[in-house]
């Protein structure tokens, strides 16, 4: 574990925002500080129109997003990785399985009570197409949201046959998803399953349905406690249910590049994890914490923002460095 003495912390070397800022466009060195702001709002949020389309992957990717811990930024980096993908040219498919429904509000969607939500799909077998919404925000981003009922699940799925595979049935039961002879160039190229802070019935379920697993870790001592149980739990997923799964990334979030703390914890996470650990670091944000008070992920909230451009970075990583083979 990463000393609580951070004056020992080793130098380590991460992509923050102003790197990617260094890389950006110039802009007229004349202009005024707000003709500058709203050009590169401009240009950030038209940006997605005006870049090159990553290549789509082969077959649809169901990453799960997942963290027991709460407050590391589990939701607002599936949802701006989400929105940073589908700019990118993907389609995507978020689906929102914590009852509180943090996800559905970034990417503006309804989920009161009574509207057809993940809830549906896993207690009453509804077919997921039918509870689908696209993302008014951003285009090519489609949602499955979550509705307080699905507080109840967990108790209503305990009597239910194979319970911990129903997620894994709706998702790929839908048309859309699958390779692209079986599912045609309409198929979704990434499904993000956004789970609730516990490793209880919802998140295992969403441990079955899922291939691949990103892991958000804040940049702070505590963060690093819980991670071994997590993994452990991940192994047993997949010794006995799904041999399929693989962590595939590590996000560090909340990163304040001040503190050599969090340079160490980013440090110990990269030489335990390696490669699967994301070159850009996702730093603390205001915007990124105002976005959803907007009905907004970061990505069209400020998408000039440090941290918009940090998540588009990151989604850049993960969907060009491919899935686990």
């Amino acid at each position: 574990m990463v000393s609580r003495e951070t004056s020992s912390a080793r130098p380590f070397t991460v992509r923050t925002a102003g790197d990617l800022a260094d890389a950006g466009p110039v802009f007229d060195d004349h202009a005024t500080p707000l003709a500058r702001a709203a050009e590169h709002s401009v240009l950030a949020r038209h940006g997605a129109r005006m870049r090159p389309s990553l290549p789509r992957p082969a077959a649809t990717r169901v990453i799960v997003v997942a963290n027991q811990k709460g407050g590391v930024g589990k939701t607002t980096s599936t949802v701006n990785v989400a929105a940073a993908l589908a700019q990118l040219g993907q389609r995507v498919l978020v689906i929102d399985l914590d009852p509180q429904g943090n996800a559905s509000t970034a990417l503006s969607v309804e989920h009161h009570r009574g509207v057809p939500s993940t809830y549906d799909a896993l207690v009453d077998g509804v077919p997921l197409v039918d509870v689908i919404t696209p993302c008014p925000e951003v285009e090519n981003l489609h949602v499955v949201p979550a509705t307080i009922d699905l507080a109840g699940a967990e108790i209503e799925l305990v009597s239910v046959v194979a319970r911990e595979n129903r997620l894994h049935r709706a998702i790929h039961g839908h048309p859309l998803v699958g390779t692209a002879e079986e599912a045609g160039e309409e198929r979704f190229d990434f499904v993000l399953i956004d789970c609730p802070p516990s490793l209880g019935l919802l998140t295992l379920n969403a441990l079955v349905a899922g291939a691949e697993m990103m892991i958000p870790i804040q940049a702070e001592y505590y963060a690093l406690e819980g991670l071994g149980q997590l993994i452990e739990t991940v192994d047993m997923v997949k010794k006995h249910l799904n041999p399929r799964l693989a962590v595939s990334t590590i996000l560090v979030t909340m990163y304040d590049a001040r503190t050599r703390l969090a340079a160490g914890v980013a440090e110990e996470v990269r030489e335990h994890f390696g490669d699967l650990v994301v070159k850009t670091t996702i730093p603390r944000s205001v915007r990124v914490s105002e976005a959803p008070s907007y009905g907004q992920t970061v990505m069209t909230y400020d998408p000039g923002s440090p941290g918009a451009l940090c998540y588009l970075e990151a989604a850049r990583e993960i969907a060009t460095k491919g899935a686990p083979q």
